[in-house]
């Protein structure tokens, strides 16, 4: 029987909770876990009240660190990992549980629909996030971001998913990890979830989109409103992208999209010299983690070598990976006519 946990981390935020915790409690799952990282508010209560068991963290601790701590001391063979700010929808977890059973499946990638507050009022008909990708400039960026809700209707394969919402096999998640780093906590938060969907499919996961299962996201830092949002967080993106990209990239995947991710690495230098100049200390920021990313590179590569000479492992991520546009087959057009689907060249990108 295979069982499911649902991970939710509380940062004193218990308004969030008196939502989302009970989505997530009705869903059926095996078991939901609730991370108290050092709340002062009425995040114990709110556990109580709704059956959540609850991880006490007697010290604020980063994103990263916090659920690599709720990720090592909870159970099921599947963690959904769900931020507070994320609501289930009434049958999520029914819908993700028919891919369960493929082997090489190490993520479930929901449809996530945009939010303005918590409520039901709040939720809008357009897509927060259809998954998670990579471009072939390894630039990581949210898909579907912005555009309708029925343009992503359609299951196939994903890059990975957005780590608001997402359901990871444990097995997936143990070959990933770095002792007990699931996460890389040096990065803390922004592009720890694109890190490790990256780090999956070199260790030859795969990750699949089920629309049927919809969340709404009330999201924080996202490219609609990246200019709202203050410049640590911006920096922190920024300097995340390139402790991931040095840490994960391959000899050959460099030496195959050096055009690509050159012209990007200048045009990224260009606009934080001339638009954002705040961004530049991100790249002090990269060489003062150069020597701890360094050993995590070699960790990663090494793993991977190990895999592809057992015969499993990808060598070549399917870099701008997006899951199948439009309605399912056979569904009938909307009343008024089929959905125009934004012409877009690529995923919407999330940060500097």
């Amino acid at each position: 029987m295979t069982r499911i946990t649902i991970l939710m981390l509380s940062v004193n935020e218990a308004p969030l909770l008196r939502r989302s915790l009970p989505a997530a409690c009705s869903q059926g799952a095996d078991e939901v876990v609730v991370i108290d990282n050092a709340c002062t508010d009425a995040t114990p209560e709110l556990c109580e009240r709704y059956g959540a068991r609850r991880l006490r963290l007697t010290r604020r601790r980063g994103y990263a660190a916090a659920m690599n701590v709720g990720v090592a001391a909870c159970g099921g063979d599947w963690v959904l990992w769900c931020n507070a700010d994320c609501v289930l929808g009434e049958g999520f977890l029914d819908a993700l549980r028919p891919h369960l059973h493929h082997p090489d499946l190490g993520a479930v990638v929901p449809r996530l629909l945009r939010a303005t507050g918590m409520e039901p009022e709040d939720r809008l008909d357009v897509i927060d996030a259809a998954g998670m990708t990579i471009d072939r400039r390894r630039k990581n960026g949210l898909v579907g971001h912005d555009e309708p809700a029925p343009t992503y209707a359609r299951t196939g394969p994903a890059f990975g998913g957005d780590g608001a919402c997402v359901l990871y096999r444990r097995a997936c998640l143990e070959s990933c990890a770095m002792g007990l780093e699931v996460l890389d906590e040096d990065m803390g938060l922004w592009a720890t979830d694109a890190d490790l969907a990256w780090r999956a499919q070199l260790f030859g996961w795969t990750a699949r989109y089920e629309p049927a299962a919809i969340a709404w996201h009330k999201r924080f830092y996202s490219p609609s409103n990246r200019r709202n949002v203050h410049r640590a967080h911006r920096r922190l993106q920024f300097r995340n992208r390139l402790i991931m990209v040095y840490k994960n990239e391959t000899c050959g995947g460099l030496l195959r999209g050096l055009p690509r991710l050159l012209g990007y690495e200048v045009a990224a230098f260009g606009w934080a010299l001339l638009r954002e100049p705040f961004l530049l200390a991100g790249y002090l920021d990269h060489l003062r983690l150069l020597p701890a990313t360094r050993q995590r590179r070699r960790w990663v590569q090494a793993r991977r070598r190990e895999l592809a000479a057992a015969g499993r492992g990808n060598g070549r991520p399917p870099f701008g990976l997006r899951p199948p546009q439009g309605p399912p087959p056979g569904a009938p057009p909307p009343p008024d006519g089929p959905v125009q689907t934004p012409d877009r060249a690529g995923p919407a990108p999330v940060g500097g």
